[in-house]
């Protein structure tokens, strides 16, 4: 079996309008990886995901999963999307049931599960985002961080072996991102592997073990995220440079080298730590 769980190979794909949006682009998702992907607006992120589990067909090129090419028929399709689930980056295009538990029932009902195994499923999904409270209330009365727990709850019933997020962190204050994260991290440590796509180039640096960069539809960059995300031509592209590494940088030219610590910090908290040790040891 290939490292890779997911591969596009050399994929290009217009819309009926016209409109290109991936370009000869060429990538792979390792088993077992949190992988970020970052781009500007229009890069080809959401076209990218829609190709992951089969939403779209490519106009060129081919689409594996664990090295072996999509099959595009029913049956096809409906073993693909219980391996690979897909969190829209609106809840509300996937939120369509009345209640809560009814939403998350969806996707395992439609496998043909027995009742049982269903409601098992679905208690463990609401209580993996922390939503068992809320599962017979009305979908429509949810807060919008609420929804995108609630969207997935929906894919995590499916028990999935790659989880698919667009822009997850959007529209979400800074206490539901880290209330999220934690929720992702969780899942990680179970052997899931968690894409991400995202515009918070921070957050990639911080948390991606991998990172993924699309520009004009092309793959401009990818591989280990805190060498990907500091590069010069990646910077330039996404516009920005991550702020930890970049107060690391000016640090180190002052003369102040965190690496003493054994680790170079990648999270604001991992950064202070690192200040306060760096302290205590030039103090002694």
């Amino acid at each position: 079996m290939t490292d890779a769980t997911l591969t596009l190979d050399g994929v290009s794909y217009r819309y009926p309008d016209g409109t290109p949006a991936l370009n000869d682009c060429s990538l792979k998702i390792r088993r077992g990886s949190r992988t970020a992907v970052l781009g500007t607006n229009g890069a080809g992120k959401t076209t990218m995901f829609l190709h992951l589990n089969g939403i779209l067909h490519p106009s060129a090129g081919q689409v594996y999963r664990d090295g072996v090419p999509l099959d595009y028929s029913r049956s096809g399709m409906k073993r693909l999307r219980s391996q690979v689930g897909l969190v829209f980056q609106n809840p509300d295009s996937q939120l369509f049931s009345a209640s809560v538990r009814e939403d998350v029932s969806f996707g395992p009902m439609n496998m043909g599960l027995a009742e049982a195994e269903v409601r098992l499923r679905v208690e463990e999904a609401l209580l993996a985002v922390g939503m068992t409270e809320n599962a017979d209330k009305p979908v429509h009365n949810l807060s919008y961080g609420q929804k995108k727990r609630v969207c997935i709850a929906g894919v995590l019933a499916m028990q999935p072996e790659v989880v698919v997020l667009d822009e997850p962190m959007a529209g979400l204050d800074a206490a539901m991102q880290d209330e999220l994260t934690a929720v992702l991290d969780l899942l990680h440590k179970t052997g899931m592997t968690i894409i991400i796509a995202t515009h918070d180039l921070d957050f990639a640096y911080g948390w991606a073990d991998e990172a993924i960069v699309l520009q004009s539809g092309r793959l401009l960059a990818s591989g280990n995220a805190t060498e990907i995300l500091t590069q010069e031509n990646v910077c330039k592209a996404l516009g920005a440079r991550p702020l930890v590494a970049e107060i690391n940088r000016r640090l180190s030219l002052i003369g102040i080298d965190l690496r003493d610590i054994e680790y170079m910090p990648r999270t604001k908290r991992e950064l202070l730590q690192a200040i306060s040790s760096h302290t205590r040891q030039e103090n002694r």
